[in-house]
């Protein structure tokens, strides 16, 4: 068992009496063995791989962290689980799943509460992704989050609430098992979308796929100024939008403006169900931004279409073909 750590809350301590303004400090092998009962299940190897906040992760620490797993899996690892901070973690857990191409488990997990906190969550949320990843019925599942005993799949969990340890949920699908009584169980089978193939260099790779959220009254002058201002390293945009991905008759006219350069996705700011895809025809509707060259993001989050949008744009020009045909087959259950 493989376990790589990259900061966050779970790793995080103070230097205050009062246990305030924690940051991260703890190694893997120390995350390791403040688990009670670790050892016993697993033979761990622990690697830090960074210690940081999780704001300030980027995709390729992400990247990196995919070629460390993979090599962990390689050299004979049953599981591999990654800890890191939650405020970025649907976000990382998800660039992982989609290149994660092995059957082996990877588990993304971290903690809502530090160490030194009463009722520190990060032994147990490790201990349970630690379960999952060694369960052999967590195979072929690709990437999963482990938090307060439940499951998910990387594709639509969300951190919900800014304090609770129990941030995470699937707003629309829900948790897809549990661990209950050390014992990992499912309640769905074991299916997932093919993993994307990794480009050589890849790795490297940094695309500029900013994410834009539209808002009452948005004229479309931010949607303008971003690709005036980037349009020769722009490499596409993700519109976060009303209802089913609606946006105002000005933005529409921004968006199709910037679908004539680059590839526009939009996606609902809902945080639950797709965005439409023949219900309204006004200007700003889904079928008006289809027409002005723009692909709807089906079922994914804002932050989950980015992630795919930047995916595809850093192994190379990404078609409208190629755009619609990938959000076709990963942006529905």
């Amino acid at each position: 068992m493989a376990i790589g750590a990259l900061g966050g809350t779970i790793a995080s301590t103070s230097s205050a009496a009062d246990g305030s303004e924690i940051v991260p400090t703890l190694t893997a092998e120390r995350l390791a063995a403040a688990v009670p009962g670790l050892a016993e299940i697993a033979t761990v190897r622990a690697q830090t791989l960074a210690r940081l906040p999780s704001p300030s992760l980027d995709e390729p620490t992400v990247l990196r962290t995919l070629g460390w797993a993979r090599a962990a899996v390689d050299a004979g690892a049953q599981g591999v689980v990654v800890t890191q901070g939650t405020d970025t973690l649907e976000e990382s857990a998800y660039l992982l799943d989609l290149f994660w191409d092995r059957p082996e488990p990877l588990v993304v997990t971290g903690a809502m509460r530090s160490s030194q906190a009463a009722g520190a969550d990060g032994p147990a949320n490790l201990l349970t992704a630690v379960r999952c990843a060694l369960a052999p019925v967590s195979r072929e599942r690709g990437v999963l989050v482990a938090f307060d005993d439940e499951l998910h799949q990387a594709r639509w969990v969300a951190k919900t609430d800014s304090m609770s340890t129990g941030a995470f949920r699937s707003p629309v699908f829900g948790p897809i098992g549990r661990c209950v009584e050390a014992e990992v169980v499912y309640g769905v089978p074991a299916t997932r979308v093919p993993p994307l193939r990794m480009s050589p260099g890849q790795e490297t790779g940094d695309p500029r796929v900013p994410l834009v959220a539209t808002y009452l009254g948005d004229d479309g002058s931010v949607l303008d100024a971003i690709r005036a201002d980037g349009a020769s390293r722009l490499d596409g945009v993700v519109i976060a939008g009303f209802g089913a991905g609606h946006v105002a008759a000005r933005m529409a006219e921004a968006v199709g403006r910037t679908a004539a350069q680059v590839p526009v996705v939009f996606a609902s700011r809902t945080g639950s169900g797709p965005t439409g895809r023949a219900m309204y025809g006004y200007p700003g509707s889904e079928v008006d931004l289809t027409a002005r060259g723009a692909v709807g993001a089906g079922w994914l989050s804002p932050v989950k279409a980015r992630l795919l949008l930047w995916a595809l744009a850093a192994r190379g020009p990404v078609t409208r073909d190629e755009l619609v045909a990938a959000f076709g087959l990963r942006g529905r259950p």
